[in-house]
């Protein structure tokens, strides 16, 4: 089992900032995936970005330029930096691990509000 805690969400302006953070229980090491993504009402849920171990990354286009993903040194923490945001990214954005093998582990949550 792995738990997923998420924190860093609020209201921001457009244009604004916001650092979101994820802690796992669990060491990301190997070809884990951890990563977050985001549910909009009236809209599927979407992979935002991800990364692995070795630091590669992948973000959705509608992301690209704006957010960055990052893993701390001791590949327990994942940190999504979202800049420039703008009204299309409100959404709950949920903390995503994948250790390699298992199945999909989710966090609870956290609202990101953009104010125009």
């Amino acid at each position: 089992q792995v738990q997923l805690v998420e924190s860093g969400g609020g209201l921001v302006q457009s244009g604004g900032s916001l650092r979101l953070s994820c802690t796992t229980s669990r060491r990301i090491y190997g070809f884990d995936i951890i990563g977050w993504y985001r549910h909009a009402p009236g809209k599927q849920r979407e992979l935002v970005a991800s990364i692995n171990s070795g630091g590669t990354t992948n973000y959705a286009d509608s992301v690209k330029g704006r957010f960055t993903i990052s893993l701390d040194n001791a590949k327990t923490t994942v940190y999504l930096q979202m800049n420039a945001l703008k009204a299309a990214d409100e959404a709950v954005y949920y903390c995503h691990s994948r250790p390699f093998g298992e199945g999909d582990y989710w966090g609870q949550g956290t609202q990101v509000t953009v104010s125009s």
